[in-house]
């Protein structure tokens, strides 16, 4: 829109500068900011522009502009901004300076433009009203003056256009631009870049505008814009790549974009010769710099700066920040997407920040997922999250464009299975619907990308994730549909910490963090109106996982009916009306026997089950256990009409018929409703006519599909934790004693259960143990099990160590865990096993792992525990330690180098335990504890002394001090020798002699004497005798 222009010179416009009128403000502040330094030079430009033109005629200005111009590069670029300001803040003026401009120019312009991207990148948001009107007038007449590289300020000012905000501001913007675009089309024409730029820009921006008459206009322009670029120029199109096709997805109900969609798939030589159909675009990259092109600067540089500076953890006030300043909107939804596609494929971190604790791109993603509002957006977002995925080619595409897809669904899996689940659900769906026609490439773009994900070990195995019990048993199904490659087999997995990348988002240090999900706790919902006690049931609800809310509907059994025949079909809708539940049982058992009979078609077993799964609905709802567990109440709650079934289950022999075809019929039943497993656990634990029956449930697990009974156990042990956690700890004690093989061998039903329990029903567990009712360790697993557990969350690694602790396993059989725990990464088991530690006997095998731990100056774990048994068990420690000096002192250094260096799991070397004596010795320092006065300490202290290298007895001198004076006598020395003072060696040595020597007769000088004259002779033999010594 352009403003009325009137007459007269620069000069004029200063004037009325400086009397008072608009002035030369151009950017709006706020009282704490400080006077902005561009703005300042550009005041100072036409301060000089006015001393120039002050009070002459308008040829005189012009002579005197020319004139300051040819001084110099300085001069010439005064005057040029000098004028440029005055544009700006001068409407009336604006058509003589831009002449005025055009004649004092002298090199094209081209330091204007380059002075006005900077304007426009760093200062639009901040412009006032007039001066923002009138850079687009100036742009509007330099393209129609045809200025050289005016199509580069256009596409800034695009750049500058906001997806998702449809205020005032952006949509003048909007019509501003695309108004010069179509007025000067021929212009247009000639860039092929621009053409691709402003389709890109235009085509994602129809579906913002909708809703006011206003706003429908526009989108028409924007509509007649883009189809006739596209129909024109296609192939200059075209190089925007797969993402043309995403954009034009989401316009494809209007009507012209219906009918270019046709010709795209039908007709594609119509729109260019060298077009050969939407393969050839789908299998084109989409370039970085047009996904950079749908953020405006400021976006940009918040989430660079948020993926570059911001640390894992402290992201929620950055995050909230660009909630409330771009997402707070309906129509800003639509912006989800072109983040995640900026977020996928522009932000590339270096292999310094991926190793860093810098936030990482899948958490950006998974927060901009998780607080999604709009189902459509959601839907969009994922199709932009995958979008790489689908034609995925190693050579071309780059490994970080799928990365961040894989990694949201790994980081999600624990604290957030739903999101995990709805994604690799979308992956799957996205196959054979994303285009029916290209269907196989779309399958081959996703193995590839998969495939390529384990390549580069981006995740190390696939099978964790494809095959994980927290998810759905029909996603489960699907993905091993879809990708056997990948799911090692049908049986769930051992929920256990998977391999981290090796160049990608996150390092090991860092994967301890992935629980606390993409805002640091769940207070991303903090603002929103929904009650916040009910948080964690709000992400599932805005990203619409798998599992919908259940809502109540009639029961229709009706396309069953049909199928059974007569007799059949009859008692299941007596059964269908039945109106209290005795009424219901008596029919359920008259229809059981009708299955047991001889002439009974087996194909019904399957409709008859469907009929049954749905008349039962309201079984499979809400908790199993009675609130008050009685013996009336338990046998009240196992009187449902379909648990007849296992009642007569029970009732049979297993070599019966009738038993078989009751296991047919349940396993029918198991296939469309998962949740009869864990009902026919708790009907075979709390029914009296299933005593003794448990093993019952192998046979049923057998007769699944499954087949497997570890497998069927530990999906229907799944279902009743996400259903009922009391039912859960109520079945607990049965299932470990009837099924040990199952449940012992490794940790998988133990991490459901600390999942969810809390600190009453930990407690309740303990108290099984105690009682013998409860075994949930054996001796040769439990190692493994606790190693498994490290990587699970802190209460549920506290619950893990009090249910072991309760049992009666001896801590030698677990004791070499300490080889696999570092003080920061495992503090709950270090600690468990330190006030453990602290309540044994040290065994030599204790001491030796303790000693084995590395030194480091924060880890105090070795010195705490030696301390301890110091005080209590001074004698024994010191043996131990004297027979691992010895032992460690006899092997040849570079054996010992060699066994330190040849695993990854930490060895016993000398060196380590003189460091951990070492700090011992210090931490005993000012004590009255005298440990090592001990002989077998200062005897080993000795031996190693005698033939260790200089530098080891340069290092521990202090340590070696202590047994310098020390002479090996065959005689034994006297108890008292354990009272001697640690700093005093030569008064020990003193102490030592008995009252009763031989020698007593000798007079004092000489024994004064002996203490005080060197004798190099003795000292020598006292040092072979050390070492050739049987007693050491």
């Amino acid at each position: 829109m352009e403003m009325q222009k009137g007459k007269g010179g620069a000069a004029a416009a200063v004037a009325a500068a400086t009397t008072g009128g608009v002035g030369g403000k151009l950017l709006i502040y706020t009282s704490l900011d400080a006077k902005d330094e561009l703005e300042e030079r550009l005041e100072r430009c036409m301060g000089i522009v006015t001393t120039l033109t002050g009070s002459v005629s308008e040829r005189e200005a012009n002579d005197a502009l020319n004139t300051h111009v040819c001084k110099g590069a300085t001069q010439h670029e005064e005057v040029v901004l000098g004028l440029f300001t005055l544009i700006l803040t001068e409407p009336t003026q604006a058509q003589k300076c831009y002449r005025d401009l055009t004649l004092v120019s002298r090199d094209g312009m081209g330091g204007l433009l380059a002075k006005m991207t900077q304007v426009v990148m760093d200062k639009y948001q901040k412009l006032q009203d007039t001066p923002r009107i009138q850079i687009v007038w100036l742009v509007r007449e330099m393209v129609r003056s045809g200025v050289l590289g005016s199509d580069g300020i256009c596409m800034t000012f695009m750049k500058q256009i906001a997806g998702g905000d449809v205020t005032a501001k952006n949509i003048w913007l909007t019509e501003s631009i695309l108004d010069i675009f179509m007025e000067q089309r021929e212009w247009v024409l000639k860039s092929s870049v621009l053409i691709a730029m402003s389709v890109y820009t235009f085509l994602r921006l129809i579906v913002d505008h909708h809703g006011s008459p206003q706003l429908q206009a526009l989108r028409q322009k924007e509509v007649d814009f883009c189809i006739s670029l596209l129909r024109e120029r296609f192939m200059d199109c075209a190089v925007i790549g797969r993402d043309l096709v995403r954009l034009l997805q989401n316009v494809a109900r209007i009507p012209e974009f219906e009918q270019l969609w046709k010709d795209i798939i039908h007709n594609p030589q119509a729109l260019s010769p060298q077009f050969t159909g939407l393969l050839q675009l789908l299998q084109s990259r989409t370039s970085r710099k047009f996904l950079a092109f749908r953020l405006t600067p400021d976006m940009e540089t918040k989430l660079l700066f948020m993926t570059s500076r911001v640390r894992f953890g402290q992201q929620k006030r950055y995050q909230d920040w660009f909630q409330r300043q771009y997402l707070s909107t309906p129509d800003s939804q639509s912006l989800r997407c072109d983040l995640i596609r900026y977020i996928c494929c522009v932000v590339h971190p270096s292999n310094e920040v991926l190793s860093s604790d810098i936030l990482p791109r899948w958490a950006i993603i998974g927060w901009l997922l998780t607080t999604c509002t709009s189902n459509v957006a959601a839907s969009n977002a994922k199709l932009a999250l995958f979008y790489d995925w689908l034609f995925f080619n190693p050579e071309k595409d780059s490994i970080m464009n799928i990365e961040p897809a894989i990694l949201v669904m790994h980081h999600s899996m624990k604290p957030h299975p739903a999101i995990t689940a709805t994604l690799l659900d979308f992956m799957c769906r996205i196959i054979p619907n994303f285009c029916p026609a290209l269907e196989a490439h779309v399958r081959q773009g996703v193995f590839n990308s998969l495939t390529h994900i384990v390549e580069k070990r981006v995740l190390a195995h696939l099978a964790p994730l494809f095959d994980n019990p927290k998810l759905d048993k029909e996603l489960r199904a699907m993905l091993r549909e879809k990708f056997p490659e990948f799911c090692s087999s049908p049986s769930p997995p051992v929920e256990a910490k998977t391999e981290e990348p090796v160049s990608t988002e996150m390092d090991n240090h860092m994967s301890d963090k992935d629980d606390s999900c993409y805002d640091n706790a769940e207070a991303a919902f903090s603002d929103d109106e929904e009650d916040l006690n009910s948080k964690g049931k709000k992400r599932e609800f805005r990203f619409h996982p798998i599992k919908e809310a259940v809502v109540e509907e009639p029961v229709d059994i009706t396309p069953f009916l049909d199928q059974l025949d007569e007799t059949l079909k009859d008692k299941v809708l007596l059964l269908q009306k039945g109106s209290d539940t005795e009424a219901q049982c008596e029919v359920m058992q008259e229809i059981v026997d009708q299955v047991l009979e001889e002439d009974f078609d087996q194909e019904q077993l399957s409709v008859l089950a469907s009929c049954l799964q749905e008349l039962f609905k309201v079984h499979f709802r809400g908790e199993v256990l009675p609130e008050e567990i009685t013996e009336e109440s338990l046998e009240e709650s196992v009187g449902k009409p379909l648990y007849l079934i296992f009642r007569n289950l029970c009732q049979m022999q297993e070599d019966n018929s009738s038993f078989s075809v009751l296991l047919d019929l349940l396993s029918e039943l198991y296939q469309k409703q998962p949740k009869i497993g864990y009902h026919l656990l708790y009907y075979l634990k709390a029914s009296k006519a299933a005593a003794g029956k448990m093993n019952l449930y192998e046979s049923f697990a057998q007769a699944t599909q499954l087949g497997d009974l570890h497998t069927c156990l530990m999906m229907d042990m799944k279902a009743c934790q996400e259903d009922d956690v009391r039912l859960l700890c109520y079945l607990t004690p049965s299932i470990y004693t009837e099924f040990p093989d199952e449940t012992l061998r490794s940790g998988e039903l133990l991490n459901m259960i600390v999942a969810v329990i809390d600190s009453a029903q930990l407690q309740e567990l303990v108290c099984h143990v105690m009682m013998g009712n409860l075994m949930m360790f054996r001796k040769d697993s439990v190692l493994n099990i606790l190693i498994q557990s490290l990587d699970w969350e802190t209460f549920e690694q506290y619950c893990t160590w009090q249910l072991f602790l309760a049992h009666n396993i001896p801590l030698e059989s677990i004791i070499s865990i300490l080889q696999h725990l570092k003080y920061k990464e495992h503090p709950e088991a270090l600690s468990c096993l330190l006030l453990q530690l602290r309540r044994e006997k040290p065994s030599e095998e204790m001491v030796k792992m303790v000693l084995s731990r590395p030194c480091h100056p924060d880890d105090q774990f070795t010195t705490s525990i030696l301390r301890h048994w110091c005080i209590k068990h001074d004698d024994l420690l010191a043996e131990h330690i004297k027979s691992l000096l010895i032992k460690n002192n006899s092997l040849p250094r570079k054996r010992q180098s060699l066994r330190s260096s040849s695993s990854k799991l930490a060895q016993l070397t000398l060196e380590q335990i003189l460091e951990h004596l070492d700090n011992l010795r210090l931490n005993l320092t000012n004590t009255k504890q005298n440990f090592f006065s001990q002989t077998p300490i200062l005897q080993a202290l000795q031996h190693v002394q005698a033939s260790c290298d200089e530098a080891h007895k340069m290092k521990f001198s202090d340590l070696f001090s202590l047994a310098e004076e020390y002479e090996d006598s065959s005689s034994k020395p006297p108890k008292s020798r354990r009272k001697a003072t640690i700093s005093s060696p030569r008064s020990r040595k003193n102490a030592a002699q008995p009252a009763n020597n031989d020698e007593d007769s000798a007079s004092s000088s000489a024994s004064e004497e002996e203490d005080t004259k060197p004798k190099p002779t003795k000292r020598k033999r006292k040092g072979s005798s050390a070492v050739g010594s049987d007693s050491d």
